[in-house]
């Protein structure tokens, strides 16, 4: 990935038709039309309007540039400038995204970027995959590697089992899978290059699905004409939807579904505020439902599956291999992770800081950047309180995952934040963790069916996410709130990785 420089502004500036003072230039805007049509798609993603990124990111992306965890050499890219749509997110993530693969640490810089193709090949991601490969030739990386894992080193290639894992069924990591990349030997691992690896593995792999869904293009060539393979099946593709900026709200309808989703957030707090909870078995079965009808949300069965390309197959061990919904009809389903056997707060977080204190710090701040960002605004509306909105999203992407927060909660610390509106991010951090199960039947009311879909698919399979999907859930919301979304999906899914990896870490440890 790369970031921007001081020219990024000017850069981002040409994504516009045509100037904003409304002058088209040396050509008309019929022949800028017929250019934009004969080039495809222009900007940075195939599924937001560009003007909306422009009137809502732009200055304050140009803003946050100068931040010291964003000087780089380079130009801005599409990821960065899409991101930039929640500038204070952003420098959360690069801080730790340029620590992972910039700074001084246990693994060579070229062992990094080949690390990270190894991850993004996983979801094919020809976009994380070319980023990548350039970045593994510029650090010194030996080209012969890139002709596929067969010519990587030994060491590199005893990662391929866990890579599979992390992307596709972390549930299965056990401290066996531990053992075998630590056992002593010729090619062994240090539990330092360990650490850092899966740190950085699920930092791609969760990257993939931030990729697809937004819709990021490649950035193209000098005529602003996008790469050979954009990130969605190609009969989803094409030149972004045009609208409004709430999305293409469609009127009363629209506003009639904001309101009553606005009620059914005001009920449940004002339950949850009056203890009227559901007793402990009661919620219990909520989530072993929530679980089971997670089985149900699928995409449609008309979507193309994405064939491999051969370029980026040559990185993936076994490849048939992918998600499997966690609890499947006639099988034996692996024991839920409980969120009060090991939390990321207590547990999690420890271990990393302990081992790989530079991440751990970072890793946290960005969990946090993403569950706590909020402008209190839902599509027209200000002045609301989304904490149990964001809370719900989170829940259900561990719960994809199998993992449950019945119990004492790790991240779901968080729902103390509708109770104390006036809690900094800093002062709930003091704050003790509480004892307190969630409710999976917010997620019900919550979460409509088809912003499931589109969740379950982006965190589960990104590959096969669309810009139908994206179309239809919330319609009535901006894009920058979908670009939340991507935030919450990329987060919670690495948190959710991350504490099977290194649960089976400590295992192995004990």
């Amino acid at each position: 990935m790369i970031v921007a420089d001081s020219e990024c502004h000017a850069e981002i500036k040409s994504y516009l038709p045509f100037t904003r003072g409304g002058v088209a230039g040396p050509e008309t805007r019929e022949e800028h039309r017929e250019g934009q049509a004969r080039r495809g798609p222009r900007g940075p993603s195939a599924f937001i309007p560009v003007e909306e990124i422009l009137r809502e990111g732009a200055e304050s992306l140009e803003q946050h540039l100068g931040l010291e965890a964003l000087m780089s050499s380079g130009r801005v890219d599409n990821l960065a400038v899409v991101m930039g749509l929640h500038p204070d997110y952003l420098s959360s993530f690069w801080r730790l995204h340029y620590l992972l693969l910039h700074t001084d640490g246990p693994l060579a810089s070229s062992w990094r970027h080949y690390i990270a193709i190894m991850a993004a090949a996983r979801h094919q991601c020809s976009y994380l995959v070319g980023s990548h490969m350039t970045e593994f030739l510029q650090t010194g990386g030996d080209p012969e590697w890139l002709l596929g894992l067969h010519r990587a080193p030994e060491k590199l290639r005893k990662l391929s089992e866990i890579n599979k894992l992390l992307a596709h069924r972390p549930w299965l990591i056990t401290k066996e899978h531990i053992q075998a990349l630590l056992k002593t030997g010729e090619h062994s691992w240090s539990l330092a290059e360990l650490i850092q690896a899966l740190v950085l593995l699920t930092h791609c792999h969760s990257l993939a699905s931030f990729v697809f869904g937004c819709g990021i293009l490649p950035e193209g060539d000098a005529e602003g004409s996008p790469a050979s393979q954009a990130p969605s099946p190609p009969s989803e593709q094409g030149s972004p939807p045009s609208g409004d900026p709430l999305n293409n709200s469609g009127g009363f309808e629209a506003a009639r579904d904001i309101e009553a989703l606005m009620e059914r957030m005001r009920q449940l707090q004002e339950s949850l505020l009056r203890d009227e909870g559901a007793s402990q078995e009661e919620m219990e079965n909520r989530f072993e439902l929530e679980k089971s009808e997670s089985l149900l949300v699928t995409p449609s069965a008309d979507i193309l599956e994405p064939s491999p390309h051969p370029d980026i197959l040559c990185f993936v061990d076994d490849p048939t291999f992918g998600y499997e919904d966690f609890t499947r009809r006639g099988t034996q389903a692996p024991p839920t992770f409980r969120a009060q056997d090991y939390t990321w707060e207590d547990h999690g977080y420890s271990l990393i800081q302990r081992l790989y204190p530079e991440g751990g710090q970072l890793l946290d701040e960005k969990f946090q950047a993403a569950y706590s960002l909020t402008y209190n605004t839902i599509a027209m509306h200000s002045g609301v309180d989304t904490s149990m909105l964001r809370r719900a999203i989170w829940n259900y992407i561990h719960c994809v995952f199998g993992i449950s927060k019945n119990g004492r909660a790790d991240f779901d610390s968080y729902s103390l934040l509708w109770k104390a509106n006036a809690l900094s991010l800093g002062k709930l951090q003091s704050m003790s963790t509480e004892y307190d199960d969630y409710d999976y039947g917010e997620v019900n009311q919550l979460l409509e069916r088809n912003l499931k879909i589109y969740i379950k698919t982006v965190a589960c399979y990104p590959e096969k996410t669309t810009r139908r999907m994206y179309n239809l859930f919330w319609r009535h919301f901006r894009h920058s709130e979908k670009v939340h979304v991507n935030l919450l999906l990329l987060e919670a899914r690495m948190q959710a990785a991350l504490l099977y990896a290194l649960r089976a870490i400590t295992r192995y440890m004990t």
